[in-house]
């Protein structure tokens, strides 16, 4: 792919030095292409069965962060106490090398389907898997470079999966709509040719976000596509392009999308595009890797390099800090909200044994407490626990209360770095790590 331009070098320089961001084309509006959006993030028994993609239940676990995309599983049937030896490990499969978590979505036969990311011999592969056995369903591969940048490298983002297509994004920007039923690209997109962004230092890792009609994408430009044809609905100016993904969520009665590039925290409208709101957030690496986090008109960012987290009150379309501390520095995994305090982990990958999974009061910052040994992990939370992936391999259960950290069950599942959030869903936990290793255990009551 094309190195890095001396434009964008000066672009970066340029944003580095002043508190203006480049201005850009928005393009048309949703409305004006006939289409809709949804008036907020999906429920997780919405989406209804088209053509070969099933219809979406309570369990199923379809995109980056979940169904309400809050990294919150509504799953109860299933146990977080495990025999000394663990759960039962029910089946194991070779991806390839990459970071992409899993998504699961139940398939036009009524059984659940798992869809991962992983890069051999010169290739990215899209893989669906029989969810109970592991037992390949399809895949789709296409060339592509590892982007190895002081890491492995391989596809970062998940998969979406929406009705009968999946959505996804390669490292080097190949935005691809497959077929949900076997697997046969629909449409694709290169997302460097499309927007002007160059490839970025760790790749392109945002997962792909459907609302309604529409995809939302950040690719140094935040864009908005028609899901089903891939035309450009909208678009953002161009700015260092971020590693997380886009959060959707209600302000005054409208559709809004929150972002966090490598210039710092945006809020556009959802229907055209427009910039609401932004502010400058930058990391001695220019590395901003998480996902927004939104909730009670406060939006919460976090990075890691020693740059720290903050709280921004998004009232009368500003962002006005409530606080900034360095108690929460998401390297790359994603906190997790739950009655009112952040569950995550703080601290960086090259600094693991200093790394602590950690509880902070989303209002104030405050910390509640911190545990160590677990590394540079991952968690979700599932029926009040968290399930937590250290980044060695070890799965633990703990009780999701600011109270203290309270382990309930773990269990050395995988060996090797494994820096990707597990997922919980039908009673499966599904686990991987860098090299590939894609594990299944068992944890149904």
């Amino acid at each position: 792919m094309k190195a890095r331009s001396l434009a964008y070098t000066l672009l970066v320089a340029l944003l580095a030095g002043c508190s203006d961001a480049p201005k850009g084309p928005s393009g048309g509006s949703v409305a004006d292409k006939g289409l809709s959006l949804k008036d907020n993030q999906p429920k997780p028994d919405e989406s209804a069965a088209e053509n070969g993609g099933g219809e979406t239940t309570a369990n199923d676990w379809p995109n980056w962060l979940g169904p309400n995309a809050d990294g919150i599983s509504r799953e109860t049937d299933w146990t977080a106490k495990w025999p000394a030896d663990g759960p039962t490990t029910l089946w194991k499969k070779k991806v390839g090398i990459g970071f992409s978590s899993m998504a699961v979505a139940t398939g036009a036969d009524g059984t659940a389907r798992v869809y991962t990311m992983g890069h051999r011999d010169g290739k990215e592969f899209v893989w669906c898997l029989d969810a109970e056995t592991g037992d390949e369903i399809w895949s789709h591969s296409y060339a592509g470079k590892l982007v190895k940048n002081l890491h492995e490298g391989g596809p970062c983002a998940t998969p979406t999966v929406d009705g009968d297509r999946v959505y996804t994004v390669g490292r080097e920007g190949q935005l691809y709509c497959l077929d949900a039923a076997d697997g046969k690209p629909v449409w694709s997109m290169d997302l460097q040719e499309e927007f002007g962004a160059e490839l970025p230092a760790w790749g392109f890792t945002c997962s792909p976000v459907i609302s309604g009609d529409v995809l939302i994408i950040e690719a140094g430009r935040t864009a908005a596509l028609n899901k089903t044809t891939g035309k450009v609905i909208w678009q953002t100016a161009l700015y260092p392009p971020g590693y997380g993904s886009p959060s959707l969520f209600i302000a005054d009665g409208e559709l809004r999308v929150a972002v966090l590039n490598n210039f710092g925290p945006m809020i556009v409208r959802a229907d055209n595009g427009k910039e609401i709101v932004k502010d400058r957030w930058e990391t001695a690496y220019k590395t901003n890797s998480t996902t927004p986090i939104v909730a009670d008109g406060k939006v919460f960012i976090s990075t890691g390099y020693d740059k720290g987290c903050a709280l921004f009150d998004m009232a009368d379309d500003k962002l006005d800090v409530v606080y900034t501390n360095k108690k929460m520095r998401n390297h790359f995994n994603n906190c997790v909200l739950l009655d009112g305090h952040l569950y995550g982990v703080d601290g960086n990958s090259n600094q693991s044994r200093n790394c602590k999974v950690v509880c902070t009061e989303f209002a104030t910052g405050k910390v509640k407490w911190e545990h160590r040994g677990l590394g540079c992990g991952s968690l979700l939370i599932a029926d009040g626990k968290l399930i937590i992936l250290s980044d060695d391999g070890k799965l633990v259960t703990a009780a999701a209360t600011p109270d203290a950290f309270r382990q309930i069950g773990s269990a050395q599942v995988l060996t090797g770095k494994c820096w990707t959030v597990p997922v919980l869903s039908h009673g499966r936990i599904y686990c991987r790590n860098t090299p590939g290793d894609l594990v299944c255990v068992d944890v149904r009551e």
